[in-house]
């Protein structure tokens, strides 16, 4: 039988994070470990010896990761990555005043504000910007993002947002996941406390909006803001299903700031995820496990407001549900690294390392409906895969505020390498 050539071998690693479950290990660890790599997928995973059995290795190049931890890349499944400027004098006032005297200075806040910026900024603006977080973001260890729209809330500027969310993925190595966040608010021009103008506003999502989404082939998923202020779970039904009708799988932003049915919505609709989850009953968690729906927290969003009830992953893990991570990237909370992430669910959110490893990569990719592909260091993989410079994979949400990330592969080809290899 002839060997597969490889063209690219990582060996000597302290510890391979496979997460690939074992008995008595969720990550799958292999110490001492190694990495064929053919193309753009891996090929083989294990002792080095092993390996050469079915994996020619003559000619592959080499990293030699002693000393290191090999690991997949991260997979960020909730970021608001394309938007207009920061917000970044309204965060520094809310630490010393409140939204209601901020906004009597004249200073907009929150997603309105992001909408007038957003709109404002032209197309290349958007594209800059997003290009420089997501370069940021590969230092980090992430190699697929999700990118919603959601700051436009008219077809033009949700049309725009979309566009570069296109070219993001085709103009840098990270693949852009794009989603279809056209509810994420109420244009400003209308009055949401107008039933006909909200009804409107519904139709032209479901109508002519969706429609354009889909035939256009700009997004993979349609997502919605069900909360207090926000879309009901009625109206949030009526979008989701329309996004349905045309492809879209759907999503939903839900029980951030109160429970109005949305979590239970999810789970009548098979949703792909439900995220923030603050005020979830243990019912609603049970009934989205039993539905599939994917959990997804985000643990520097409930930092970066201060939330007064941070999303409690524990009870959702102990009702069965497959929880994801996200860094929420956004305006408000300007987050790029998910082992930021991963700290502060860990200390903050009782997710236990191994948990929160696997909510950034295999949890994260089942999300994406990628996690046959990506997420896991198994043959037939994706070759998307990082090394940290740690001594045991514990020290990822030990080092607090540390990048331990000092390779980054990507599809098989190294796309940033740091100091220490």
């Amino acid at each position: 039988m002839e060997k597969i050539k490889a063209d690219l071998l990582i060996e000597n690693a302290v510890e391979l994070i496979t997460c690939v479950s074992a008995p008595n290990d969720s990550l799958g660890k292999i110490v001492n470990g190694a990495v064929a790599i053919a193309g753009d997928r891996i090929v083989a995973v294990g002792p080095r010896d092993a390996i050469t059995l079915s994996v020619d290795l003559s000619t592959a190049d080499v990293v030699d990761a002693s000393g290191k931890i090999v690991a997949p890349g991260f997979v960020d499944c909730h970021t608001h990555l394309v938007f207009g400027r920061s917000r970044v004098k309204e965060y520094a006032l809310k630490m010393t005043h409140s939204v209601a005297d901020i906004e009597t200075s004249g200073l907009k806040t929150g997603i309105p504000a992001s909408i007038e910026m957003t709109r404002a900024a032209t197309e290349d603006d958007l594209f800059s910007s997003a290009m420089d977080r997501l370069d940021r973001m590969l230092q980090y260890g992430t190699t697929t993002v999700e990118s919603k729209s959601g700051y436009g809330i008219s077809w033009p500027a949700e049309l725009k947002m979309l566009r570069v969310n296109q070219r993001l993925d085709q103009a840098q190595p990270l693949d852009v996941v794009s989603t279809f966040l056209g509810a994420h608010d109420f244009p400003p021009e209308i009055n949401r406390n107008n039933p006909e103008q909200r009804a409107a506003y519904i139709r032209e999502l479901t109508q002519e909006m969706i429609p354009r989404v889909a035939e256009k082939n700009l997004a993979e998923f349609c997502d919605i803001y069900c909360d207090v202020g926000y879309y009901t779970a009625k109206e949030s039904a009526t979008v989701l299903k329309g996004g349905m009708k045309h492809g879209l799988a759907p999503r939903i932003h839900t029980d951030a700031y109160a429970n109005i049915g949305g979590s239970s919505l999810a789970a009548e609709l098979s949703a792909v995820s439900a995220d923030h989850l603050n005020y979830t009953s243990r019912e609603e968690m049970q009934a989205m496990a039993e539905a599939g729906v994917v959990g997804v927290v985000l643990p520097a969003l409930d930092f970066a407001v201060a939330h007064p009830d941070c999303c409690a992953a524990r009870p959702m893990i102990e009702a069965g549900m497959t929880l994801a991570l996200g860094t929420n990237l956004n305006p408000g909370n300007w987050t790029e690294s998910m082992q930021l992430v991963m700290q502060i669910a860990c200390r903050n959110h009782g997710m236990s390392p191994e948990e929160a490893i696997l909510a950034a990569t295999t949890g994260a990719a089942r999300v994406l409906r990628r996690e046959k592909q990506i997420g896991c260091l198994a043959p037939g993989f994706l070759a998307d895969i990082q090394l940290w410079d740690l001594p045991g994979f514990e020290h990822v949400i030990y080092r607090i505020g540390n990048n331990a990330t000092c390779l980054v592969i990507k599809n098989g080809k190294i796309v940033m390498r740091g100091k220490t290899v």
